[in-house]
């Protein structure tokens, strides 16, 4: 199998430091949170006598505690009880269910990491009853530690608790603290999601090579060797991708072809417009939990009315 190492973000934090006998509490421990505790777990940062993690499901939480060593527990206010760090991560639509189950559980210096899609830290805060939120929206990729995250923190946050924060989500791969917490919905949209659209587009590569006469495995090997080193130069060159693409394409060839058949098929509109409709429905999300109507148009980019 192929591996490819972790990339850690550009404030490289001690994590062993700054995680150094601290209790994580995991409410909701699916695939991604799952997909921290293991990185976690895989890079010395935290004992997994100091991990607690919940779930509804009792095979599920046999499974956690074979695998990982960990305490498991049905009762999501078990958990936290005596958490430094509560990693929140159910789903959307049950944390107004989970939060008043938590919320009497909560002591001050408890540091709650969310990474629910849609939850800003105000309905969280308001929710909980609790100041010290950070808000973070990871990608898939970190299951085997290659993905990026974007994190903003509440004011109230220290600088502690944002190194840890911090640690845990090196642990996934990089990680970009932000100031603006509407960035974390705007990563929602592009980076978060952004692995549902580079699928799809592997998908159509490999049928087309597949409709070409490749054997599908010659297929899938050839584009994704394309997708992982055509990623590689554009990071290591520094250059602007068009500039990439220039480089390729010469007058007549059969890139110029291509090109003009992506651009005849509106490519970077049908791309942009995803984009923008996964943004508006983070926006969505958000309204919804914080209990105010939406007003932003789903899948309409600046200026397309």
């Amino acid at each position: 199998m192929r591996q490819y190492p972790a990339r850690l973000g550009p404030h490289m934090a001690d994590p062993l430091s700054a995680l150094h006998k601290a209790r994580l509490g995991i409410v909701g421990t699916g695939v991604m949170a799952e997909a921290m505790l293991a990185g976690l777990l895989r890079n010395n940062l935290i004992d997994p006598d100091h991990v607690v993690c919940s779930h509804p499901r009792s095979e599920r939480r046999k499974l956690l505690e074979e695998r990982h060593g960990v305490h498991a527990v049905s009762s999501n206010a078990d958990a936290i009880k005596k958490a430094d760090v509560i990693l929140l991560a159910v789903k959307p639509q049950v944390l107004l269910a989970v939060m008043p189950e938590l919320r009497r559980d909560l002591s001050n210096g408890q540091l709650v990491v969310s990474i629910i899609a849609g939850a800003t830290t105000r309905a969280i805060g308001e929710g909980l009853g609790h100041p010290d939120i950070v808000r973070a929206m990871p990608n898939t990729p970190s299951q085997i530690g290659c993905g990026v995250t974007v994190w903003y923190a509440t004011e109230s946050v220290s600088a502690a608790g944002k190194g840890r924060a911090r640690a845990m989500l090196q642990a996934l791969g990089r990680e970009f603290e932000v100031h603006d917490e509407r960035q974390v919905a705007m990563a929602t949209a592009l980076s978060g999601t952004g692995p549902t659209y580079i699928f799809m587009f592997i998908e159509a590569l490999i049928d087309a090579g597949v409709h070409m006469g490749f054997p599908r495995h010659v297929a899938r090997e050839l584009v994704l060797d394309t997708l992982i080193g055509s990623g590689e130069f554009a990071r290591q060159s520094g250059r602007h991708v068009a500039e990439l693409r220039d480089m390729v394409t010469s007058s007549g060839g059969t890139s110029a072809e291509a090109l003009y058949q992506m651009e005849s098929g509106r490519l970077r509109t049908v791309i942009s417009d995803s984009v923008w409709a996964a943004f508006g429905r983070t926006l969505e999300l958000e309204a919804r939990l914080e209990g105010r109507p939406s007003d932003e148009k789903r899948g309409r980019g600046p200026g397309r009315g």
